[in-house]
């Protein structure tokens, strides 16, 4: 497995990868949800603008996961909004490359990321049931808050 870091030419991938996140229990979003949810459009529209961070895992040259964050203002804010200075993690991994430990190198890595460019922190929101909780966990972030079924997690990094 290779990393490196996301840009434009990623949004494709980042939009399928969205997708798969936004999906981790069942098949709950179309591909056209994700296309014209406004809320679901901050997370891609301008990526990177200032202030973000992404990467892309690849396996075998090709795209398998990515992790980034955007650093949204409170008028754009997210599902895991905590501050305009402190990005918003997606994270996903395709079906077919799960397993493979690729969620654990990205998080990694976009926390060393993070580190090395002076953020505060990375949040994100996670429902009640998804297993990826446990990593968010085991990479350091605590819950913040609740809204509905979900809980805001910070993590802090530097500054």
């Amino acid at each position: 497995m290779r990393l490196r870091e996301a840009d434009a030419r990623d949004l494709p991938f980042l939009e399928r990868v969205l997708l798969t996140a936004y999906n981790w229990s069942e098949d709950r979003f179309t591909p056209d949800w994700i296309r014209t949810d406004e809320m679901a459009r901050r997370y891609l529209d301008g990526f990177p603008g200032d202030g973000d961070v992404g990467l892309i895992a690849l396996i075998g040259g090709a795209p398998a996961g990515a992790a980034w964050g955007r650093a949204l203002p409170a008028g754009r804010a997210g599902y895991g909004f905590v501050a305009p200075d402190v990005p918003e993690l997606t994270l996903g991994v395709l079906p077919e490359a799960r397993g493979q430990g690729v969620a654990s190198c990205l998080m990694a890595a976009l926390i060393n990321m993070s580190r090395q460019r002076g953020l505060p922190g990375l949040s994100l929101s996670v429902e009640d049931g998804n297993t990826a909780r446990h990593l968010y966990e085991r990479c350091g972030f605590t819950v913040v808050g609740r809204t509905g079924n979900a809980d805001t997690m910070l993590l802090r990094t530097g500054r």
